[in-house]
């Protein structure tokens, strides 16, 4: 009964779902994602908004000039002696201004250039969230497709165990009971079987719409394979390189930066501000004026230093400032709880990983071990010391165990890229890396 070993799974997959299509690796995929996916696209328009916005900012520290024109018309009269005209006049005035000591102005540039640093923290968070849904998806795909495979092998394998049983049966040799055994393990198979490529229909629809194309084919992994453990292989490690890596602790840090100048501003509040000002007046009266009869036109130039000093705004700065006091001690304890967080994360990522590749060598133990139980029950049932149900029982540990094997590679391939984001680290780079342990 050779038949009934499993093909490996790379011939069983293009046997199943053998396809004109060319096959797409992840790193092509996660390209197709960032051109198309609505969430990615949202960020980087948030992100080039918050670049943007920081930039004004800036405006508060440089010159600002304006023109002004105005036209008027009036009518003049007058008894003694009698004038009776109308009069026009046109002013047109330039005036600029150069802050030169405001302190709030340059606590709100400071501020501006650390939302470009909040802005690529947010970009990098996105980033690596993209990478890892289309990771995620890309490997519901390949478990989906194993799915099937080993459904449908076993199906195989359970339909000649049911047509040995009728034999059996027709020559006496064995009971109607095993052959109903086989029957309901069967039509248990069939079903397994529709689900199975329900669910493959899905995830496939999913990996479509999330990188904007139809009939995705995705590579499948090269079995056998090594699994590469974490490198480097200390947790301490990956937890310390987290602290400059990833973009919640920057986007925390930066944020309490922020409060801190927020602080500055408030307290610019009970400080003095000095402004440079000029200006340049024209006024033109082509008819004249009440007190003359001909054309006039005069011109007023100015230059001079604007001084102000708060004295009393209704005890509005001294709250004003406990609030941003407040509000920096929030944006402190905000920190430690994100590097906190990043630190556990990071740790059961680290240790998922560890755990799941031990998971993969059992497994592969496991394997070999059912397939030599299927083989000697099989062998048992043919001089009649097994019965029906034992080979089975197991089949359906043999494909089970493949199929669990199968889901851990993908689990921890998967997991050794939601490391690296849990410190920070992942990048379009690590894909890769993955691209090699994937088929040609």
């Amino acid at each position: 009964m050779k038949l009934l070993r499993l093909l490996p799974l790379s011939a069983a997959l293009a046997a199943v779902f053998a396809t004109t299509a060319q096959a797409q690796n992840l790193l092509e995929l996660y390209e197709s994602a960032r051109a198309y996916d609505a969430t990615w696209q949202s960020a980087k328009a948030q992100y080039d908004a918050n670049l943007f916005r920081a930039e004004q900012a800036k405006a508060g520290i440089l010159p600002t000039a304006n023109l002004g024109a105005g036209l008027s018309r009036a009518r003049f009269e007058n008894s003694v002696p009698s004038v009776n005209r109308g009069i026009t006049s046109e002013t047109a005035t330039l005036s600029a201004s150069q802050p030169l000591y405001r302190p709030a102005n340059f606590a709100a540039w400071e501020q501006g250039k650390r939302q470009v640093d909040l802005a690529q923290a947010q970009l990098t968070a996105a980033s690596q969230d993209l990478i890892i849904r289309v990771s995620q998806a890309y490997f519901d795909v390949l478990a989906a497709q194993d799915t099937l495979a080993f459904v449908q092998a076993q199906k195989t394998a359970v339909s000649e165990q049911l047509a040995s049983a009728k034999r059996n049966f027709e020559v006496g040799t064995s009971t109607i009971t095993d052959t109903r055994e086989a029957q309901a393990r069967f039509d248990l198979v069939v079903a397994q079987e529709i689900a199975a490529e329900n669910d493959l229909r899905v995830k496939r629809l999913a990996l479509d719409s999330l990188v904007g194309k139809n009939d995705v084919n995705p590579r499948p992994l090269s079995i056998p394979m090594n699994l590469p453990a974490p490198q480097p292989a200390e947790v301490n490690t990956w937890v310390q390189r987290a602290e400059e890596s990833s973009p919640s602790i920057q986007l925390a840090r930066t944020t309490l930066e922020i409060a801190q100048l927020e602080t500055e501003k408030a307290k610019a509040g009970n400080k003095p501000t000095l402004d440079l000002n000029a200006s340049y007046n024209i006024t033109r009266s082509p008819t004249g004026s009440t007190t003359v009869g001909s054309a006039t036109r005069n011109s007023t130039a100015s230059m001079g230093l604007a001084f102000n000093l708060p004295l009393f705004a209704g005890f509005a700065t001294q709250n004003r400032i406990r609030e941003t006091l407040s509000l920096e001690e929030k944006a402190q304890a905000d920190l430690e709880a994100a590097r906190r967080a990043v630190a556990q994360s990071t740790r059961a990522a680290f240790f998922g990983v560890v755990s799941g590749q031990g998971q993969v060598k059992a497994l592969e133990a496991a394997e070999s071990s059912s397939q030599s139980a299927l083989d000697a029950n099989r062998l048992g049932y043919q001089v009649g010391v097994r019965i029906n149900i034992d080979v089975l029982n197991s089949q359906s540990q043999l494909f089970q165990t493949k199929r669990d094997l199968a889901q851990a590679r993908y689990n921890v391939l998967l997991g050794q890229l939601k490391l690296r984001q849990a410190n920070g680290t992942l990048a379009p780079d690590d894909l890769t890396q993955l691209n090699s342990l994937l088929q040609k």
